[in-house]
């Protein structure tokens, strides 16, 4: 259990508990986990996408009658997850031709649907580009959850929630923010494949 091994993250249980009901919700609706971070946090987001795309602990057998099952039995059920920090494409036009601050929010705009949840990795909880990106979810029907250090910057009053962890080095929020998402992972696979 995350909080038996770091006891020191009991200061976010309940917020990390709430993360969870949500996304799951979402889910549930048919919806899907839009994620985004800066440098080693665009890194996290990409991790997540690969622990709820596949299976993480479990097993996750697909089952879909549409499948053949020889197809099936090498395919594994999946939670929808896409890390709107992924590729160079967007960020660089964008950096070009507009403002670099916003490309975060322009992949948010283009990807997201009423009933979405965005999870928004940042140590400081002071990156710009999140930072718009959380407006425009407001705007657009969006939930948003900011996993952050314990100060939260300016980014947790912007989010529906705020996961922040008790530590505000970088390299330490880093150490953190690993066991908590690995955590939600884990509950969401147990949720639905269990």
């Amino acid at each position: 259990m995350l909080y038996d091994t770091y006891p020191e993250l009991r200061c976010a249980e309940e917020a990390i508990e709430q993360a969870i009901r949500t996304i799951a919700t979402a889910y549930e609706c048919r919806n899907k986990l839009l994620i985004a971070g800066n440098g080693g946090s665009a890194c996290d987001a990409e991790h997540i996408v690969g622990e709820l795309l596949k299976g993480f602990r479990l097993k996750r057998p697909v089952t879909d009658p549409r499948i053949p099952p020889a197809l099936a039995a090498k395919l594994q059920g999946a939670l929808p997850a896409v890390a709107l920090t992924t590729g160079v494409a967007l960020p660089t036009a964008y950096l070009n031709d507009v403002d670099g601050e916003y490309t975060v929010a322009q992949s948010l705009y283009a990807l997201a649907e009423v009933g979405d949840v965005a999870l928004f990795l940042s140590t400081s909880g002071n990156a710009a580009n999140l930072i718009h990106a959380a407006e425009l979810a407001r705007c657009i029907g969006v939930k948003t959850i900011a996993l952050t250090g314990e100060t939260g910057g300016r980014l947790a009053p912007l989010c529906d929630l705020a996961i922040k962890v008790p530590a505000t080095e970088t390299y330490r929020v880093q150490e953190y923010h690993l066991p908590v998402y690995h955590y939600l992972c884990a509950e969401l696979e147990r949720y639905f494949f269990t």
